[in-house]
């Protein structure tokens, strides 16, 4: 496993400073983000990625659908709640309360693009974080936080994949690439593709255009979407288009908006949305930490009211985090944001997961002498298509487990798990153990990582810098990231076979981070 500083050749990036201020200056709760007693917090609009089942979980939120008897508006082949699957990102309209759960309106579906995979190129930088596979003419970045169903990261780390169908949904960045939330392979859609992009300079004429490459036609019996009439296919502008791909040409359908409109304002002027940043924070005004940033084409406002995750702040708010916010519409369209949170893993942890580890009314497990917290958000998944719940960890199971490193309230570090993804455990592997985290604490004798104390010996093998140099920077209170090999004794303690500085998997992240005064 590798860190999770996702630097990802552009495509989204994540500054392993602004991070390491996370790691160090925790103080958080446990992961009941945005929770407490009380009434209605909001009424509106909640998107983000479905998170758990049993109704709808999506940013955290138990959305009740029992009136909607688990109707899905969708015209992408799934109209029942049955249907779908962790990861794929949702609108709900409806009703959200203090105490963690919501009643919907309305849920609604749509995939970003629909298609067979072109081509799968693997991160260069051989540390295995993200894969880039071309649908129709479009990058996609797939990444570990990314769920895939009917193949495995693994497979298209490998570099298979190519000719396969599969639906995604995702978010569109910046540079016009899509960070996935969810690939799912399907029977072959040549007859039935669906893509999303900008019209490329010159490409329109009458009864044609082309998105990154890829020619589409259209004749009088196409369907224009609510608010998009032939004028407005002009050079440039984002639309989504499905239809039948035959010799290198789509024949449209229909022509409507892109995805963005998932994220418009509905009757009520209240949004919980999930998604990452397209542009940075940038101040306005006459305080530095009210500003500015936009995500998913809305302009969301800070102001000395919002109230931000422990340990996050402005200078966190990158291009290319995944962040949660929620807040309300102003009569300009801008979203007012009342609270912030961080989406974005940035520690790891791959071990066995025993059946005396795992306690259902706490809501944590332990692997590897790390504490897990699971919350509303946490997506559980396997290779399979079962849905997955904390209980469905109890047996013989390998877990490989990202997240957020958090300190709660008396200082114990502990892992908030974004993912967890569940393996069958291979016999003789349940006493091996790897972790990416925040190095606390050195001595001749151990070191502290993500809250597991790890004894060191002569055999120990540091890799990327000596002993000595790693002793130093965490006698001057640094936090560098490494990569931990262990292994369980018979005794119960825990020995490190290899630790691997992180940081320079990666020339742009720093090498250090400085730890909290």
């Amino acid at each position: 496993m590798k860190p999770k500083s996702i630097q990802l050749a552009t495509r989204f990036s994540l500054s392993a400073l602004a991070l390491g201020v996370l790691a160090a200056c925790g103080g958080g709760s446990g992961g009941d983000i945005g929770i407490a007693d009380g009434g209605i917090r909001g009424t509106g609009s909640s998107v983000g990625p479905v998170s758990g089942f049993g109704s709808v979980f999506v940013n955290g939120v138990r959305f009740e659908t029992q009136d909607l008897n688990a109707q899905v508006q969708s015209d992408d082949g799934i109209t029942t709640e049955s249907e779908l699957d962790e990861g794929m990102i949702l609108r709900i309209d409806g009703e959200w309360r203090d105490d963690g759960t919501g009643t919907a309106d309305a849920v609604e579906y749509d995939d970003t693009l629909r298609g067979e995979i072109e081509s799968v190129t693997a991160d260069p930088s051989g540390a295995g974080e993200f894969v880039e596979i071309v649908v129709m003419g479009q990058t996609v970045v797939v990444g570990q936080q990314t769920v895939v169903k009917g193949t495995t990261f693994t497979k298209l780390l490998s570099g298979s994949g190519d000719g396969l169908s599969v639906r995604a949904s995702a978010w569109r960045q910046e540079d016009g690439s899509f960070r996935a939330s969810y690939v799912g392979v399907i029977e072959s859609t040549r007859d039935d593709v669906e893509i999303e992009g900008a019209i490329d300079d010159g490409s329109v004429q009458p009864g044609s255009f082309a998105i990154n490459g890829v020619t589409v036609t259209y004749d009088s019996n196409v369907e224009f979407g609510e608010g998009v009439s032939e004028s407005d296919l002009v050079a440039g502008r984002l639309f989504e288009v499905e239809g039948d791909y035959t010799s290198g040409t789509l024949h449209a359908r229909e022509i409507e908006r892109e995805d963005f409109r998932r994220y418009s304002r509905a009757s009520d002027d209240d949004i919980e949305f999930t998604s990452t940043i397209q542009e940075a924070f940038s101040s306005t005004g006459s305080g530095a930490q009210t500003g500015e940033f936009r995500m998913s084409n809305l302009v969301v406002r800070v102001t000395e009211e919002t109230e931000f995750d422990d340990g996050l702040t402005v200078a966190d708010l990158k291009q290319g985090i995944l962040i949660q916010v929620e807040g309300e519409f102003a009569d300009d369209g801008t979203v007012v944001a009342e609270e912030v949170d961080l989406r974005e893993s940035n520690a790891e942890l791959e071990g066995a997961v025993t059946n005396a580890s795992v306690n259902l009314s706490e809501r944590t497990l332990a692997v590897g002498g790390v504490r897990i917290m699971v919350t509303p958000q946490t997506i559980i998944t396997d290779d399979d298509d079962a849905r997955i719940k904390l209980e469905n960890l109890i047996g013989f199971y390998e877990v490989e487990v990202e997240g957020i490193e958090r300190e709660d309230d008396n200082g114990n570090v502990f892992l908030e798990a974004v993912k967890i993804e569940r393996e069958e455990l291979e016999t003789g592997e349940d006493d091996g153990f790897q972790l990416t985290g925040r190095l606390r604490g050195m001595n001749l004798f151990d070191i502290d990582v993500l809250g597991v104390r790890i004894n060191l010996n002569v055999d120990t093998e540091f890799d990327g810098i000596g002993r000595d140099e790693l002793q130093d920077r965490v006698d001057n209170r640094e936090l560098p990231v490494v990569e931990v090999e262990y292994d369980r004794r018979t005794n119960g303690t825990f020995l490190a076979e290899e630790i691997e500085l992180e940081e320079d998997d990666d020339d742009s992240s720093p090498t250090a981070i400085t730890g909290c005064p």
